[in-house]
């Protein structure tokens, strides 16, 4: 039996979380994650975004041929959205509610 191989050589990207106490890493191929960053950065250009509608918006911004590639659009921001909040892209504002998100200053992209 033949399983899935890994490509070794695709470089990846180490997707860090900033909630205390959770230390795990998820890593991701480069392509995935800058194609959602690019992404995430388009839709949270125009200001504040709740967490809850970032998927969906994300989504909108994507090619078909990148929607088949990506798998889980859901995962993806989620774990993107994490890492850039962990570099200091992406502020989580405080408050009760929903998860609010602004990018932080300028992000290039």
């Amino acid at each position: 039996m033949v399983g899935l191989r890994r490509d070794r050589a695709t470089p990846k990207v180490a997707c860090r979380t900033p909630t205390p106490g959770r230390n795990g890493v998820t890593n991701i191929p480069q392509w995935r994650f800058e194609i959602i960053r690019r992404a995430i950065i388009e839709v949270m250009a125009t200001g504040e975004v709740r967490f809850a509608e970032l998927p969906d918006l994300v989504r909108e911004r994507l090619t078909e041929d990148d929607k088949d590639r990506l798998g889980s659009i859901g995962w993806n921001v989620t774990t993107v959205k994490l890492e850039m909040e962990v570099r200091g892209e992406v502020i989580r504002l405080e408050g009760k509610g929903p998860q609010r998100l602004v990018l932080a200053g300028k992000v290039q992209l």
